[in-house]
């Protein structure tokens, strides 16, 4: 195989699935967001066809192919960050399951295929275009950060428009926005089914979220127990341990 590596890039283990991720400490590099949203998710198991939006370096994708043997599709805006993940799904020979595209996820529907995916994953920017969150490295991070290019709202809508009636969403997110992707979950005919609120540790507040809807579902929401990245030794608690690195379907 041709040298898989540009510039700074890296190459780095998904532990527990034993595969490989190219990242770039100035580019882009996934965060534990990105394997609670694909270990949170609903996937069929044996086929079926998935669509990861804002799929950055391929990480979610990547981590879904070891849950599940169906067609996943990645869509990524940013052309760096798509050729990143085309060259780690070549990389662990996923070639035949996991297609990445790069193209904007407002409208992705009308090229890939209206109401035909049994899931949809997305791993949103969580900040509103003139908000401030910490100092960004590079453009690539800004962009994967802020709804400059694509809102909440925009990306409920496009995982709406992909899925199947019944089909499932998934979206990671910061608590403070909750009001905002359920009402735009239900103004798009996903119904909130499970919610999960994730912890720095006990006793702090939650900074992240875990939401999945059905497509025309009907209300029933169940509120999962809440999980604890980090115990009182600072490290990491043992459920997160086996998201990382254990076995967990």
């Amino acid at each position: 195989m041709e040298n898989i590596l540009r510039d700074d890039e890296r190459l780095d283990y998904l532990l527990a699935e034993g595969l490989r991720i190219i990242q770039s400490p100035s580019v882009f590099s996934f965060s534990l967001d990105a394997v609670l949203l694909a270990k949170f998710a609903y996937v069929p198991i044996r086929s079926g066809k998935i669509v990861d939006l804002c799929a950055g370096n391929g990480a979610i994708p990547l981590f879904l192919s070891a849950r599940t043997n169906a067609e996943i599709t990645a869509v990524e805006l940013q052309e760096r960050l798509a050729n990143m993940a085309e060259r780690s799904v070549r990389y662990n020979n996923l070639d035949q399951q996991i297609d990445i595209i790069n193209d904007n996820v407002i409208g992705i529907a009308a090229k890939i295929g209206h109401e035909k995916y049994d899931t949809v994953t997305c791993n949103p920017p969580y900040f509103l275009a003139h908000e401030a969150s910490e100092k960004n490295l590079s453009e690539h991070v800004t962009i994967a950060r802020h709804e400059i290019h694509l809102t909440l709202e925009q990306a409920v809508q496009s995982a709406s428009e992909l899925l199947k009636q019944g089909g499932k969403a998934a979206f990671v997110h910061r608590p403070g926005r909750l009001l905002d992707i359920v009402t735009a979950m239900r103004a798009n005919r996903l119904e909130p089914k499970r919610l999960r609120f994730v912890y720095p540790k006990a006793g702090k507040e939650a900074n992240t979220l875990l939401i999945e809807g059905t497509k025309d579902g009907k209300p029933d929401l169940k509120i999962l127990p809440p999980l604890y990245v980090y115990g009182e030794d600072g490290e990491y608690t043992e459920e997160v341990r086996q998201l990382l690195h254990g076995q967990q379907s």
